[in-house]
């Protein structure tokens, strides 16, 4: 028998569970223990007579108070990570599964009388069944204990389909969006064949806050002062004005910039920096071309496309 390897295992993982429809009780814990180890972190722990004792664990149980009244409720988040994350698990099922009812007038809703609930993919019925979910992970968030802080991510898991992602690193709890963005919320099961989605799960699992994006941009911003200032030496060394350097250098930026909001045509001028440590000889011309042209419209052969 054969050594199985990652690739081996991501492949299994989603084969097993792309084709799951059962209950969610039935299946959520099974799942996200095996989730667990394909993105290389460690398994929930088990359950403990002290809830507020044990900061990872499945159904944790928490006190919700109704909004404007003394009344409580109990409630059980179905994955819990102290200062990581709420994951609240749902299914859903394929196209004619088992307990499908057309809504009348709205031939896209379903109506169910036990799980799985709703049809996968785009329908209303799907998109209220994930909104509800992530309405409830928020419900249990703002139950957790003072002492547990808001935790940075929600997490809506419709077992064996797909993953979504939303964040509020501000602390509050007030603004849980869709995490990285707009597009790339939903994980679906095919998405973890990407080393960098497995990567973006496992660091919500061990450390969300280096996903905050303020963290991020902060860290960049460190590095590139870095390595202009560097540049920005070596240059004064060669003999060269450090006024007219500042000025070089934040030219450059500004068509860095310019580039990436699409006033210059994609990667041009990444590409001709490539080009250029191979031909020296014309880098101060074609330079002086481009930002003449920057300046009064024109052509400029630094543009090019290739």
């Amino acid at each position: 028998m054969g050594i199985a390897t990652l690739d081996d295992s991501i492949e299994a993982f989603i084969k097993r569970w792309s084709a799951s429809s059962g209950a969610e009780r039935a299946n959520f814990q099974h799942f996200a223990v095996e989730l667990c180890d394909l993105i290389g972190v460690a398994r929930p722990n088990p359950s403990v007579s002290d809830a507020e004792a044990n900061p990872y664990a499945f159904e944790r149980s928490v006190k919700k108070i109704q909004e404007g009244t003394d009344v409580s409720s109990h409630g059980r988040i179905d994955l819990y990570k102290r200062n990581s994350f709420v994951m609240e698990a749902k299914q859903s099922h394929e196209k004619g599964g088992k307990r499908e009812t057309k809504v009348a007038n709205a031939p896209d809703l379903l109506t169910l009388d036990a799980q799985p609930q709703g049809q996968r993919g785009a329908s209303r019925a799907w998109n209220a069944l994930m909104t509800g979910a992530k309405n409830q992970a928020e419900g249990y968030a703002k139950a957790l204990p003072a002492a547990d802080g808001w935790p940075p991510f929600i997490l809506v898991c419709d077992v064996g389909h797909c993953i979504e992602v939303y964040a509020d690193f501000t602390g509050q709890g007030k603004n849980y969006a869709q995490f990285p963005d707009r597009q790339g919320f939903r994980i679906f099961m095919e998405d973890l064949r990407d080393d960098k989605v497995r990567e973006r799960l496992a660091r919500i699992w061990t450390d969300p806050a280096a996903l905050n994006p303020a963290v991020q941009s902060s860290k960049v911003t460190r590095e590139i002062s870095k390595r202009l200032a560097a540049v920005s030496k070596r240059l004064e060394a060669d003999g060269h004005n450090a006024e007219v350097v500042a000025l070089f250098l934040m030219r450059c930026l500004f068509t860095m910039f310019a580039e990436d909001v699409k006033l210059l045509p994609a990667d041009c001028f990444r590409n001709w920096l490539d080009r250029a440590r191979n031909n020296t000889s014309k880098f101060k011309h074609e330079l002086k071309q481009l930002w003449q042209m920057m300046d009064t419209g024109g052509y400029a052969t630094i543009a090019e496309t290739e």
